[in-house]
């Protein structure tokens, strides 16, 4: 029954999607030269996205055969394992290879509808600003679905095909079988989001310099050699990476919840059993409330509408609320199902990271939204040059710092207390599995805003390009201003959500450990050296690869510019109007540089993690009988507990301070302190682009840092013991 829901809900989602392509297909392209710009943003995308995701693969079945390997010879068997030695290695490499898949699909298909919307929205906006409003969302909607869906399904499938099989008799024992599909999304999602992150801002740098700062043109001209593949950036990095990214959010945090559920059914059995709930349910759980959030955002999708002289943000937040009430309706229904009598606890843990969601929206808009002091603060500190625009940018980042993480604390120790009043024995840690649970439930929704961004950000591009009238430039200048600010919201609900999960895969880091060694002490202690070295090394990991991907944008960004100027220079008819510059070389730049660049960051959280738990193995075993010191497992766990939280506020620093930066920009330009052209803007355009790789790139990367290693954790932690 409940494998079924699941499976039906997420292929309504699927045909949702579909739905949602031939609505947005059906409408209509523009003008002939709308469609000319439209052609090179998509042909560049879908270059790009194939030359990256080649890169990809490769890379995936390296480390699926590495895995293999590693289970099947390497790693001695235990008594405790959830199958035999090659079932275990099996089951763990194809899920791996299926996350990965996944992963990607739902990234391509986000970006497939997102590059095709945005000359439909473009063209919308000739008619009035609802449907330009609704052609963006539509588009960006079918990323979200595919996310949510594809990962429920992928998840859900897996079970019922390890379950029909019989690999393992012990149903509680499927998770642990399957917990490579995660970790497969996160390795993709990782590497897309930094390859299309990399491209993106070294694009956008590139542009904003040289057009705006040096040649003093508007954004969009298409004088400017980089603007086609600014374009391009905002779809391969917006839009494929993030929709990896929250795809790897949702399969990991499944799968960790289906983990603790499954530890929370051993430990109340005869509650469960009482209360004539079965063990399947329970373990299903998660899956099923999840399930529930994809319908109710199927109902805020279609609320959402405007009229033209209306905030189209308001009717954004409109949708947004009548799925989060939705999202809490499903989550009652599915908690007083399938929980039993002391359901009611863990309902209110889960209205608990709804809210979270709820207040991490209005905390990131407080921050990086024009109409507040942080961003003004930026933007008035620009009228004595670009030095003090960044040293404000800097403070506001790390001020944005102090309400989420008090959100979270509350959010953490309520819902732990929820569940531990509950009566159940563990209830508290799964307690707050369903607060993230709460928090995902409306997924599909926000991935929608976030992908709007990117689509009337195209769509503005498209129609500066093609010179069509002032009217029509400010409508797309609106959606555009709202995408700003959706997109900014997105990232800290990204952040938020991995915070929650962060605690939520621990749980499940300690209760897979625990499984396979239960002597492990269930407790991660600072006092030891191993541990501390351990908790050190995890953090400097954020980083090191903070480094590595801002970085990379310089180098990329450099490489432009001298293009762009070069461009210039040798043809002065561009300037003027009368020859063409070349697009190309721009886009070949940045994607040489991405797909260059993307693979050392990668490489360096994968081998570092590894790296760390095996040589900690090794020392824990080097007295021979009698072990000593902290166990690699033990280590691993305070490398991942250091590596979450200051991920975590490194993420919140970079993407709050990055979107602060960009909106001073956009508040100067509506004509505070001599608006466009003026001296301040200059200031804040040179602060926006010191903000670009902050925001789009190493700040969305550390999301999907966060999570991969709490994913790359569970799947090789049988090698850390």
């Amino acid at each position: 029954m409940e494998l079924s829901l699941i499976i039906g809900i997420s292929v309504l989602g699927l045909l949702f999607a579909l739905y949602l392509i031939r609505d947005v297909m059906r409408r209509e392209t523009g003008t002939e030269r709308m469609q000319e710009i439209s052609n090179a943003i998509k042909q560049g995308a879908e270059a790009f996205l194939r030359r990256q995701n080649r890169t990809i693969v490769l890379l995936a079945i390296a480390l699926a055969l590495l895995i293999y390997l590693l289970y099947a010879f390497a790693r001695t068997p235990n008594v405790h394992d959830p199958a035999s030695a090659a079932d275990l290695a099996l089951w763990t490499t194809l899920s791996f290879l299926f996350g990965a898949a996944c992963s990607v699909a739902a990234g391509y298909m986000g970006m497939w509808v997102a590059i095709r919307s945005n000359i439909r929205t473009a063209a919308a906006a000739r008619n009035n600003m609802n449907d330009a409003l609704q052609t963006a969302l539509r588009g960006g909607a079918v990323s979200g679905f595919f996310v949510v869906a594809l990962s429920l399904l992928g998840v859900a499938g897996l079970f019922t095909i390890v379950k029909a099989i019989g690999v393992t008799d012990d149903i509680t024992k499927i998770p642990l079988l399957i917990v490579g599909y995660g970790f497969g999304a996160s390795f993709v999602a990782l590497f897309a989001q930094l390859g299309g992150g990399i491209f993106t801002k070294a694009a956008d740098v590139g542009a904003d310099l040289v057009g705006k700062v040096e040649a003093g043109i508007p954004e969009d001209d298409p004088r400017n050699p980089a603007v086609i593949a600014d374009l391009v950036g905002d779809n391969v990095g917006d839009c494929a990476g993030r929709g990896a990214d929250l795809f790897e959010s949702t399969a990991a945090e499944n799968i960790g919840a289906m983990i603790l559920a499954a530890g929370l059914y051993r430990a109340n059995t005869q509650y469960f059993i009482d209360n004539e709930l079965s063990l399947l349910g329970v373990i299903l759980f998660p899956l099923v409330a999840r399930a529930f959030g994809i319908i109710a955002s199927i109902v805020g999708i279609l609320t959402v509408r405007t009229a033209e002289n209306k905030d189209p943000m308001k009717a954004l937040n409109r949708g947004y609320f009548v799925t989060a009430i939705l999202a809490i309706v499903g989550f009652f229904i599915a908690s007083q199902w399938l929980l039993g009598e002391n359901y009611f606890n863990f309902f209110l843990a889960g209205v608990i990271g709804v809210l979270t969601s709820v207040a991490f929206v209005y905390i990131t808009q407080y921050y990086t939204e024009y109409h507040y002091r942080p961003v003004k603060s930026i933007a008035e500190a620009s009228q004595t040059g670009p030095a003090t625009n960044i040293i404000s940018g800097i403070a506001v980042g790390m001020e944005s710092t102090g309400y989420p993480i008090i959100v979270i604390g509350v959010a953490l120790v309520s819902s732990y207390f929820l569940g531990n009043s509950s009566g159940m024995v563990d209830g508290g840690l799964f307690g707050t599995a369903v607060a993230t649970m709460g928090m995902l439930g409306t997924a599909a929704y926000i991935l929608a805003m976030d992908t709007f961004g990117p689509i009337t950000d195209n769509a503005g591009g498209i129609v500066e390009m093609s010179q069509q009238p002032e009217e029509i430039r400010k409508r797309t200048d609106r959606l555009d201003s709202v995408g700003n600010t959706t997109k900014a919201l997105t990232k800290g609900y990204a952040v938020g959500s991995a915070a929650l999960a962060a605690f939520l895969l621990f749980g499940a880091y300690m209760d897979e450990v625990k499984n396979y060694m239960p002597s492990f002490q269930p407790v991660i202690n600072l006092n030891k050296p191993e541990v501390f070295v351990g908790a050190m090394l995890g953090s400097v990991l954020v980083y090191l690869f903070s480094s590595l991907a801002i970085k990379a944008v310089g180098k990329a960004a450099y490489a432009i510019i001298n293009n762009v100027r070069e461009q210039f220079r040798n043809n002065p008819g561009i300037m003027k109007g009368t020859s063409k510059p070349d697009y190309g070389q721009c886009v070949d730049i940045a994607t040489k540089a991405a797909l260059q660049k993307m693979v050392l960051p990668g490489v360096l959280v994968v081998g570092m993690t590894v790296g760390v738990g095996i040589i900690f193995k090794w020392l824990y075993y080097a007295g021979g009988q009698s072990p000593h010191g902290a166990s690699g497992a033990e280590v691993i766990g305070g490398f991942l507990m250091s590596g979450t939280i200051t991920g975590i506020l490194m993420a919140l620093f970079l993407n709050n301070s990055g979107g602060a930066w960009d909106n001073a920009k956009k508040y100067i330009e509506t004509g505070m302190y001599g608006g466009k052209r003026s001296d301040p803007h200059k200031a804040a355009v040179v602060g926006d682009t010191v903000g670009d790789p902050f925001k789009d790139t190493a700040g969305p990367s550390l999301h999907v840092l966060i999570k991969l290693l709490a994913t790359l954790t569970l799947v090789l932690a049988p090698l850390f013991i």
